[in-house]
Protein backbone atom coordinates (compact mmCIF):
# COMPACT_ATOMS: atom_id res chain seq x y z
CA UNK A 1 0.00 0.00 0.00
CA UNK A 2 2.85 2.39 0.79
CA UNK A 3 4.53 1.56 -2.51
CA UNK A 4 1.34 2.26 -4.46
CA UNK A 5 0.87 5.57 -2.63
CA UNK A 6 4.44 6.60 -3.51
CA UNK A 7 3.96 5.57 -7.13
CA UNK A 8 0.71 7.55 -7.28
CA UNK A 9 2.50 10.61 -5.92
CA UNK A 10 5.23 10.33 -8.55
CA UNK A 11 2.65 9.83 -11.29
CA UNK A 12 0.68 12.87 -10.11
CA UNK A 13 3.86 14.95 -10.18
CA UNK A 14 4.49 14.06 -13.81
CA UNK A 15 0.86 14.70 -14.78
CA UNK A 16 0.88 18.15 -13.17
CA UNK A 17 4.23 18.98 -14.79
CA UNK A 18 3.00 17.94 -18.24
CA UNK A 19 -0.30 19.78 -17.76
CA UNK A 20 1.61 22.99 -16.98
CA UNK A 21 3.78 22.59 -20.07
CA UNK A 22 0.81 21.85 -22.33
CA UNK A 23 -1.18 24.71 -20.76
CA UNK A 24 1.70 27.13 -21.29
CA UNK A 25 2.06 26.05 -24.91
CA UNK A 26 -1.69 26.41 -25.44
CA UNK A 27 -1.55 29.87 -23.88
CA UNK A 28 1.18 30.94 -26.28
CA UNK A 29 -0.52 29.43 -29.35
CA UNK A 30 -4.21 30.14 -28.71
CA UNK A 31 -3.97 33.43 -26.81
CA UNK A 32 -0.93 34.70 -28.74
CA UNK A 33 0.87 35.36 -25.47
CA UNK A 34 4.55 35.86 -26.37
CA UNK A 35 5.76 36.73 -22.88
CA UNK A 36 8.55 34.59 -21.53
CA UNK A 37 6.83 32.77 -18.70
CA UNK A 38 8.68 30.25 -16.61
CA UNK A 39 8.01 26.66 -17.58
CA UNK A 40 6.26 25.91 -14.31
CA UNK A 41 4.58 29.30 -13.89
CA UNK A 42 5.00 29.74 -10.15
CA UNK A 43 4.20 33.44 -10.02
CA UNK A 44 1.56 33.50 -12.73
CA UNK A 45 -1.30 34.40 -10.39
CA UNK A 46 0.55 37.48 -9.11
CA UNK A 47 1.06 38.81 -12.65
CA UNK A 48 -2.51 37.98 -13.49
CA UNK A 49 -3.65 40.02 -10.49
CA UNK A 50 -1.73 43.09 -11.75
CA UNK A 51 -3.19 42.64 -15.25
CA UNK A 52 -6.70 42.34 -13.82
CA UNK A 53 -6.18 45.55 -11.86
CA UNK A 54 -4.99 47.34 -15.01
CA UNK A 55 -7.98 46.09 -17.01
CA UNK A 56 -10.35 47.14 -14.24
CA UNK A 57 -8.73 50.57 -14.23
CA UNK A 58 -9.20 50.80 -18.00
CA UNK A 59 -12.90 49.99 -17.66
CA UNK A 60 -13.85 51.97 -14.56
CA UNK A 61 -11.05 54.52 -14.34
CA UNK A 62 -7.76 54.45 -12.50
CA UNK A 63 -9.01 56.58 -9.62
CA UNK A 64 -11.99 54.33 -8.98
CA UNK A 65 -9.86 51.18 -9.09
CA UNK A 66 -7.36 52.68 -6.64
CA UNK A 67 -10.28 53.66 -4.41
CA UNK A 68 -11.61 50.10 -4.44
CA UNK A 69 -8.21 48.67 -3.53
CA UNK A 70 -7.78 51.20 -0.73
CA UNK A 71 -11.25 50.35 0.61
CA UNK A 72 -10.31 46.67 0.51
CA UNK A 73 -7.12 47.49 2.40
CA UNK A 74 -9.06 49.41 5.07
CA UNK A 75 -11.52 46.55 5.51
CA UNK A 76 -8.87 43.86 5.99
CA UNK A 77 -8.90 44.28 9.74
CA UNK A 78 -12.65 43.69 9.97
CA UNK A 79 -13.83 40.19 10.77
CA UNK A 80 -16.13 38.53 8.31
CA UNK A 81 -19.15 36.55 9.44
CA UNK A 82 -18.32 32.84 9.89
CA UNK A 83 -20.24 31.92 6.72
CA UNK A 84 -18.10 34.29 4.60
CA UNK A 85 -14.59 33.81 6.02
CA UNK A 86 -13.56 31.43 3.25
CA UNK A 87 -14.14 34.22 0.71
CA UNK A 88 -11.92 36.78 2.48
CA UNK A 89 -8.43 37.72 1.35
CA UNK A 90 -5.83 36.88 3.96
CA UNK A 91 -2.63 38.84 3.45
CA UNK A 92 -1.17 38.13 6.86
CA UNK A 93 2.50 37.21 6.96
CA UNK A 94 3.34 39.23 3.86
CA UNK A 95 7.01 39.74 4.63
CA UNK A 96 10.19 37.73 4.24
CA UNK A 97 9.96 34.03 3.58
CA UNK A 98 6.14 33.90 3.65
CA UNK A 99 6.08 36.21 0.61
CA UNK A 100 7.08 33.23 -1.54
CA UNK A 101 3.80 31.49 -0.74
CA UNK A 102 1.46 34.42 -1.36
CA UNK A 103 -0.94 33.86 -4.24
CA UNK A 104 -1.71 37.58 -4.52
CA UNK A 105 0.60 40.57 -4.31
CA UNK A 106 0.14 42.91 -1.32
CA UNK A 107 -2.46 45.63 -1.81
CA UNK A 108 0.16 48.35 -1.40
CA UNK A 109 2.06 46.99 -4.41
CA UNK A 110 -1.13 46.75 -6.46
CA UNK A 111 -2.05 50.36 -5.63
CA UNK A 112 1.44 51.67 -6.44
CA UNK A 113 1.46 49.76 -9.74
CA UNK A 114 -1.76 51.52 -10.76
CA UNK A 115 -0.34 54.93 -9.82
Amino acid sequence: MVTLALLQGILNTFVIFLARIIGGAGDRVLLKNDRAESGIGFFFSRRREFRADRRGANLAGTGKMIGVLEALKRSQGELLPPQMRAFGINTGGSGGFMRLFMSRPPLDERISALR
